[in-house]
């Protein structure tokens, strides 16, 4: 079980997609959090922002309730 704390983007991004560059991987995720329906409206409700570097640790536990866990 990961720990469920405060991530940088790329750290969590590279997580779930380990293989190639912290950008692909952020592109990838970022793609991912808009595509999983209602994840976006639930981390925006949170605080969230577009241009964040971080996630607060319950966005990352939204993140994982929505698209599993890395």
């Amino acid at each position: 079980m990961i720990e469920i704390r405060p991530y940088t983007k790329s750290e969590l991004a590279t997580m779930y997609f380990p293989i190639g560059s912290a950008s692909n991987a952020l592109r990838r995720l970022n793609r991912y959090i808009h595509h999983a329906h209602g994840l976006l409206p639930a981390l925006l409700a949170t605080g969230y922002r577009v241009n964040d570097r971080h996630f607060t640790r319950r966005q990352v536990q939204l993140i994982f309730e929505y698209l599993g866990e890395p």
